[in-house]
């Protein structure tokens, strides 16, 4: 199978949004997104976030070593948001849906690390705002949202206890629903 190559690439969540508006879905489009967390590495060991190195080696990983097509869409730390495989094909990350759905990692083991405080809830706050960009511009309801650990195929419980799968729709939802007055005020008061 051919590796489908990188984007390798972050973003604010503000530059995100810039970003997918400018892509065009023409040979593959998402259904829903799929959350997962990494696990390893926790939040611990990457005390600064992922950086360009880091992504690097992931390729590695799923290209060399798992001899994967590609592996998840994006990688979200507490800093930012990292393109990995592009947006508008078809990844690896969850066995019954790499087909169909986008798959996001989260940076951290939220067995463990805390998802509402710190570090975690910052990744939480970068992962929301990335799902309310892509659910915006793909159309698609954040309710149809899944958690890696519900694929039937799937055996550990990934993304952790401590990510609640209400509470995240919750917020993209709001998170949509924030942007949509930000811009209908920006349009009324240029």
């Amino acid at each position: 199978m051919a590796w489908k190559g990188i984007v390798g690439k972050s973003f604010t969540p503000d530059a995100f949004e810039t970003y997918c508006e400018g892509l065009k879905w023409s040979t593959w489009r998402p259904n829903f997104i799929v959350l997962h967390n990494t696990g390893v590495p926790s939040l611990d060991q990457r005390p600064q976030g992922l950086t360009q190195q880091h992504i690097a080696n992931l390729e590695a990983y799923y290209r060399d070593n798992q001899k994967w097509s590609a592996g998840p869409h994006l990688f979200v730390d507490d800093k930012q948001i990292w393109v990995f495989t592009p947006l508008t094909v078809s990844g690896v990350h969850s066995p019954s849906w790499n087909s169909v759905a986008l798959g996001v990692e989260m940076l951290g083991d939220f067995d463990k690390d805390a998802f509402d405080s710190g570090r975690g809830a910052q990744v939480r706050d970068n992962v929301v705002a990335a799902m309310a960009t892509l659910s915006t511009v793909l159309g698609l309801d954040p309710n149809s949202m899944r958690l890696h650990r519900e694929d039937p195929k799937t055996t550990h419980a990934c993304p952790g206890k401590n990510v609640k799968k209400l509470e995240v729709i919750q917020r993209v939802q709001d998170k949509i629903e924030q942007e949509a007055q930000e811009h209908s005020l920006s349009e009324a008061h240029p």
